[in-house]
């Protein structure tokens, strides 16, 4: 009775105020996993673990000598960048690139996506220091491993916020972009049939797909070789057709099992003291900033193409260019399908949505590659002159984790 007496009085202060504060933002967690389905096989553990750590003395996270198991799993899985490896594989063994390997051009809509990544990176440095800057930029690829392996590669200090941004709006998916592509495009461009001509891709070529793909990236953006080198080891597992049970492993019971651990284990960084603060705020509206220019600048480059093609292509499937694979795929098709009931997208929207699932770990490993180099960052505003914060610091490099 003493500890809960004790325990009660510290919620009448100002840190139990906040604490208070993020039980109702893991409450919120929940409610939209369990009421909206908004992935909640992240959210759900994500919400549970925001109230777990914000107990007056939680033994789930580390409190001086006592170690919490949260805080271990944290050091052992995402300190280290372990869980969203783990998670590529899934991914990877998940996603189909026979649209894509049919109709190679769509490759070029994943590249556009990515444009709020590297405008969002000039804005964000007018407020943080560079490694934040572009820590917070890859919000907008809607790819959570991929933010996570950056953002502790370069050592943010704002890593809990720019977890919970990158899984946010990838879960928000369907209610971001539709508005953004209706403001974009008209109605008779909405209306824009797409038939789909299936060819025939081979087993050979769906086996040396991830294997290039991966060595391609690699002497592109060293850095991104993890990244696509698990998501394609993963996509290997799947069209290998010898180990078809790992395969479904990875798909199913690997990633969700992954996934449910990475989302509590992301609530160590949701302690009230850390994610309360007005930086917090900032980064989800620079994220949700990227993540709007990133759907905008795949629509806008469908549009361009449109003014030099004969066979018009429907710019909602640009859109589809980020990484949030399969929702924003099937959220094109949707929109497709309220214009005219035959306008059927689901094949273009997804091989566009598998492009953007690569072009987003390349442009994490660019990202990578342009502030880590030799143990040191380059700075931002000599990538992009007009970038640079008001402090006109160096870049600077914080612990991991």
């Amino acid at each position: 009775m003493e500890v809960l007496y004790e325990n009660l009085l510290r919620l009448f202060t100002v840190s139990g105020a906040k604490m208070l504060i993020m039980w109702i933002i893991g409450g919120v967690l929940i409610f939209l996993a369990i009421k909206k389905e908004m992935e909640p096989t992240l959210l759900l553990p994500l919400g549970f673990g925001t109230i777990m750590v914000n107990l007056p003395l939680s033994g789930a996270i580390t409190q001086g000598l006592e170690e919490g198991a949260l805080s271990v799993l944290y050091d052992a899985g995402i300190a280290n960048e372990l869980f969203p490896l783990i998670l590529f594989i899934g991914i990877g063994a998940m996603i189909d690139f026979g649209p894509v390997l049919s109709n190679p051009k769509l490759m070029l809509f994943g590249g556009a996506a990515q444009f709020g990544i590297f405008f969002t990176l000039c804005l964000a440095s007018i407020f943080f220091p560079q490694i934040d800057a572009a820590s917070i930029a890859i919000i907008g690829a809607a790819d959570g491993p991929t933010a996570i392996v950056v953002a502790n590669k370069l050592g943010s200090q704002y890593l809990g916020a720019i977890m919970v941004a990158a899984y946010s709006y990838m879960a928000l998916v369907p209610i971001i972009q539709p508005p953004v592509i209706k403001l974009l495009t008209t109605k008779k461009e909405r209306l824009i049939r797409m038939p789909y001509r299936a060819a025939n891709v081979s087993k050979t070529t769906r086996i040396l797909f991830p294997i290039i793909i991966t060595v391609v990236a690699g002497l592109i953006a060293p850095s991104s070789v993890s990244l696509i080198g698990f998501l394609m080891f993963g996509n290997l597992l799947r069209e290998c057709g010898v180990l078809d049970s790992l395969s479904e492993t990875a798909q199913k019971v690997l990633a969700n099992l992954v996934t449910i651990f990475l989302g509590i284990t992301i609530a160590t960084r949701m302690q009230a003291d850390l994610f309360l603060q007005w930086e917090t705020l900032l980064i989800l509206g620079l994220g949700l900033f990227a993540f709007v220019f990133d759907t905008a600048g795949g629509v806008l480059f469908a549009k361009l193409l449109n003014l030099f093609m004969k066979e018009k292509l429907n710019p909602m499937i640009g859109a589809a260019g980020i990484s949030a694979f399969p929702m924003s795929g099937r959220i094109v098709h949707k929109m497709g399908l309220e214009e005219d009931p035959q306008n059927f997208l689901l094949m273009h929207s997804i091989g566009v949505n598998v492009s953007g699932q690569i072009a987003s770990v390349i442009a994490g490993g660019l990202i990578l590659n342009f502030f880590m180099k030799s143990g040191g960052s380059h700075d931002v505003a000599r990538i992009f002159p007009s970038c640079r914060h008001p402090s006109h610091a160096p870049a600077r490099r914080y612990p991991p984790g």
